[in-house]
């Protein structure tokens, strides 16, 4: 088909179907139109197929008719095509050179992303000879300049002018979900031009943002070292059309049917017990945390207030015996929610969660790439086998969980990440498994500085027990005899949608009712009694506070509420008095002490440490510097401690630099 036929039938095409469209965008002064290329495919199949074989002549054409129709003197209005078929959509790994100069759609995250310049894309010489003016078409990676003028002057013409447009390169990787076992991820570079690269559309190309995007594929020439050309050739992507594939909650779409059932769901009596049933079906029991699971993906409002921000997700720590159902709950939360990344154990490097520091072809420099942390940004991040990771990689996550942001300085490069993502986390105990008669707050084998970030702390146990265990191989039996169980009470779909419309629409605050209620237990557990020992527990401390009032807003989003009320914040008590009941009771008094998990050190051990160090300052103005284990012994057998305990104090203060013992039998003071 000859150019002129082209873009008489895009004309009629335009005329046809968009007229008023165009014109509204035009009036707006936007310079792009989409165009459906199915819309193409059914008023004309051979224009659509051409489209497809030859796209950056047709393309051209498109836009030419655009301007002859609707654009007086305007240029550069361009045309974006997107719905290709499936013939057209391809994997990066399985694009080949047959493919050079085709049209494709290709899904993919994004990686990496240079900043914004600006390219030439034309250029206009003058001769100094005939002062004729030459116009040169940039369309290679390197400056063109004229051979000859009509004239019959060869070289060294004069640069009158050049037109520029805005150029950025984007890292394009494949999604893991499109791949088979044993494949890694292949990457290709896709160049964005025009308003592609515009503030707006700028969002929809941020690393960790999964992507689909049509194109053709190009191929750059590779410069060997000796400067010569290599005969291996580059694949490049020229970018038409770019579309969110992965959205925020924010970016859901709801329309106004699905708005009304969100709010008639809202309004069931059996709203929690719903939910509770619809997060994991195929896992038996473990209620508790299926609704702080919902809550977490509901999660609190952030807030800010001159500069200082309060952090609004809830994140929760899973620590349980294997085959619990731990890695199951996770990876169903990452169907869930719209941005998700999972990552485990011994596969993580700090860099992975946060970001690195890597090399920039485009711009000939160092780029960040992004981490999963970082990548999850509104959304969840899953971290599997949590106490496998090394004590630096798991360092880098304090700054995350709790500030939300990533700080990197290295190579030239100072620079803070934005990362509000909610963290869901799973762990094994110390030993594999819990010990039954063992404390738990020491079985969990994580840093406190680490766990005392965490909202809500889950052990979960797998103890033998008749009728549980019964009822647990009943329903397994079942999953595997029927596969095709009655439907879930609110699928995973609409699931997503109510939580996406509560994230929204819904910004609940804090009655005076439900501040009095998170109070009271705040004052209440604080100043229950003094120690008799002298040193007193800290049952919670303040981040537990932020915690309930976390934890009460969720609640009330979950009701589709604007207010958090007296019952919110009851049930948030409830909540996070069950997860300290399981964790944070200290076996000698049997009460609460969140010391056990914030410091590792429980406040009755604290106070024992604090009489031994006092006996031992005692005896030093007795006998001298060189004290006798047995007399130090004996004086705290006197105040209540009994052999075993003073030994294990007298130990940790050996650790913690205080005393050494400078002969076998004998302390001494540093």
């Amino acid at each position: 088909m000859e150019a002129v036929e082209q873009i008489k039938k895009f004309q009629e095409f335009f005329d046809l179907n968009y007229k008023a469209e165009i014109l509204e965008k035009v009036s707006k002064g936007e310079k792009y139109f989409m165009v459906s290329f199915t819309e193409l495919s059914k008023f004309d199949p051979e224009l659509a197929d051409s489209l497809l074989e030859q796209p950056e002549e047709v393309i051209k054409a498109a836009e030419l008719a655009i301007e002859e129709l609707y654009l007086e003197n305007e240029k550069n209005f361009r045309i974006r095509f997107y719905n290709l078929p499936p013939s057209q959509k391809m994997l990066v790994r399985n694009i080949r050179s047959s493919h050079i100069g085709k049209f494709l759609q290709i899904d993919g995250i994004v990686r990496q992303k240079s900043d914004v310049r600006p390219q030439v894309v034309s250029a206009k010489f003058e001769c100094p000879s005939c002062g004729n003016i030459i116009s040169i078409l940039q369309l290679e990676s390197t400056f063109k300049e004229p051979t000859r003028c009509g004239c019959g002057r060869k070289g060294k013409f004069r640069l009158i002018d050049k037109e520029l447009v805005d150029a950025q390169r984007i890292v394009l990787e494949e999604a893991p979900e499109d791949l088979e076992g044993g494949e890694q991820p292949k990457r290709i570079n896709v160049f964005l031009r025009h308003d592609l690269v515009s503030p707006m559309s700028e969002k929809k190309t941020n690393p960790g943002v999964k992507i689909n995007i049509t194109g053709f594929v190009k191929e750059v020439p590779i410069i060997s070292r000796t400067g010569g050309q290599s005969t291996r050739f580059d694949l490049m992507i020229e970018c038409n059309c770019v579309q969110s594939v992965e959205e925020e909650y924010l970016d859901i779409t709801i329309s106004k049917k699905q708005e009304e059932e969100i709010k008639e769901l809202s309004k069931d009596a059996k709203l929690y017990e719903k939910m509770i049933n619809s997060i994991s079906p195929s896992i038996y029991g473990h209620e508790k945390i299926k609704e702080a699971l919902i809550l977490q993906l509901f999660g609190g409002i952030q807030k800010r207030k001159e500069g200082a921000v309060t952090r609004g997700d809830i994140h929760i720590l899973l620590i349980g015996d294997p085959g619990s159902g731990k890695s199951q709950l996770l990876k169903r939360i990452i169907n869930v929610a719209p941005k998700g990344r999972y990552v485990s154990g011994k596969g993580v490097s700090g860099a992975g969660l946060t970001a690195s520091v890597v090399r920039d072809e485009f711009l000939r420099g160092f780029a960040l790439e992004a981490g999963a942390l970082v990548l999850a940004n509104k959304g969840i991040c899953c971290i599997d086998e949590m106490d496998k990771m090394t004590e630096e990689d798991r360092s880098a996550m304090h700054e995350a969980l709790e500030q939300q942001s990533v700080s990197i300085s290295k190579a030239n490069i100072q620079a803070t990440l934005v990362a509000q993502t909610t963290v869901l986390a799973a762990a094994n105990p110390k030993f594999g498994r819990f010990d039954p008669s063992g404390n738990i707050a020491e079985q969990i084998n994580l840093p406190p500085t680490l766990i005392n970030r965490f909202d809500l702390i889950f052990p979960i146990m797998d103890f033998p027990d008749k009728d549980k265990d019964d009822n647990m191989a009943k329903f397994i039996l079942n999953l595997h005899q029927n596969q095709d169980l009655e439907k879930v009470e609110i699928d995973t779909k609409f699931l997503r949608k109510y939580i996406a419309y509560s994230k929204q629409n819904i910004f609940p605050k804090l009655t005076d009712g439900a501040a009095e209620e998170i109070k009271k237990y705040y004052i209440e557990m604080r100043n229950k009694e003094s120690d008799d020992k002298g040193s007193r527990r800290v049952p919670i401390s303040p981040r537990q506070l932020e915690a309930l009032v976390r934890l009460s807003e969720a609640y009330a989003r979950v009701r589709l509420s604007d207010k958090v009320l007296k019952k919110d914040a009851k049930r948030a008590v409830d909540m996070l008095h069950y997860c300290l009941n399981l964790i944070g009771i200290d076996p000698e008094t049997g009460k609460i002490d969140i010391d056990r998990i914030t410091t590792g050190i429980s406040a009755t051990e604290r106070s024992k440490i604090l009489i031994i160090k006092e006996i031992i300052i005692e005896l030093e103005s007795k006998v001298g510097k060189t004290i006798p284990i047995e007399e130090v012994l004996r004086l705290a057998a006197e105040k209540g401690i009994d052999e075993d305990k003073a030994e294990e104090s007298i130990e940790k203060l050996k650790r913690s630099g205080d005393i050494f013992e400078p002969k076998r039998g004998f302390l001494s003071k540093i």
